[in-house]
């Protein structure tokens, strides 16, 4: 079934640096482009995987063949392997929590450093964090959509569908699968599943997330576009802008004169576009900027 799919290979765990030595001298020219500036913050995957999020892209991370949307669609068979793997995979995003990395940013936001944050992620933990003014760009694990009348419902009562359809199906498996990005779970064998219609109109559910192949809504591409308009700078934090979605507001930015800052582990298909880029986890390098770039209070 996963012949046809493009595999996804990161790079080996070795492409990795190790963190600075010294942060405040390695940050210290992210500190002077972003002192009084208002930021655009732009994530990706590399900010959740000090929370436990797997991602693709992450230096060790292990080849996959994701979905694509091409495939969902096309038969019965594919979709009933998508929503067994899902039934295993989707709880554990929803009990992850944010780390230091999404508090820092929600922090910013607070004390107005940070007028927005496009995500890439679809783990809701900036929204976990606290933070209010958020771009979903490839949608959320906890909503699925129908296809064919567009009702929204909760992941939370499509799994009780499942559920219900699939008694004891999840203890049979859950001690047997990895789990994956995107809520997804590694299992091969899913053909004893069934899938559940839509109960309004028996259409065809699929997640509220952008797969492989799709595209990001236009309404959700042009509020990203707004952020990084009003803002002064861009900050990609956790990202490897491997796709369009993200290295379009990198182009977006310095075409306008922006300062672009990046912060992750390993290249970026960025790089050339960034004014400053530090090689760091999230975790270390946001909440050290959270504290350093704190607005002076009015009466100072």
């Amino acid at each position: 079934m996963d012949s046809q799919r493009p595999l996804i290979v990161a790079p080996p765990a070795d492409a990795a640096r190790p963190e600075p030595a010294d942060v405040p001298a390695a940050l210290a020219p992210v500190v002077e482009l972003l002192s009084g500036a208002t930021v655009a913050a732009l994530t990706g995957a590399g900010l959740s995987t000090d929370s436990g999020v797997p991602d693709y892209r992450s230096p060790g991370s292990p080849p996959r063949r994701p979905m694509t949307l091409q495939e969902f669609l096309a038969t019965d068979a594919h979709r009933r392997h998508y929503w067994a793997r899902n039934h295993l995979g989707w709880r554990h995003l929803r009990d992850v929590s944010p780390n230091a990395g999404h508090a820092a940013l929600a922090l910013m936001e607070y004390e107005g450093t940070v007028n927005g944050i496009v995500t890439q992620n679809i783990d809701l933990l900036h929204v976990k964090a606290g933070s209010r003014n958020v771009v979903h760009l490839h949608g959320r694990y906890d909503q699925v959509v129908c296809r064919d009348c567009g009702r929204t419902f909760s992941r939370e009562a499509h799994d009780q569908a499942l559920s219900a359809l699939n008694p004891g199906w999840r203890e049979r498996h859950v001690d047997d699968v990895e789990v994956a990005p995107d809520a997804d779970a590694a299992l091969e064998s899913t053909a004893d599943f069934r899938v559940a219609p839509c109960p309004r109109c028996g259409g065809t559910l699929m997640p509220d997330v952008v797969f492989f192949g799709g595209t990001t809504p236009k309404e959700r591409v042009e509020r990203a576009r707004a952020i990084v308009e009003e803002a002064d700078a861009l900050l990609v934090a956790g990202s490897s802008l491997a796709v369009m979605s993200g290295l379009r507001f990198v182009r977006q930015a310095a075409k306008s004169g922006k300062p672009v800052v990046i912060l992750t582990r390993g290249a970026t298909r960025g790089d050339d576009l960034a004014t400053a880029k530090v090689e760091v986890s999230t975790t270390v390098a946001l909440p050290y900027l959270a504290r350093t770039l704190r607005p002076l209070p009015l009466d100072s």
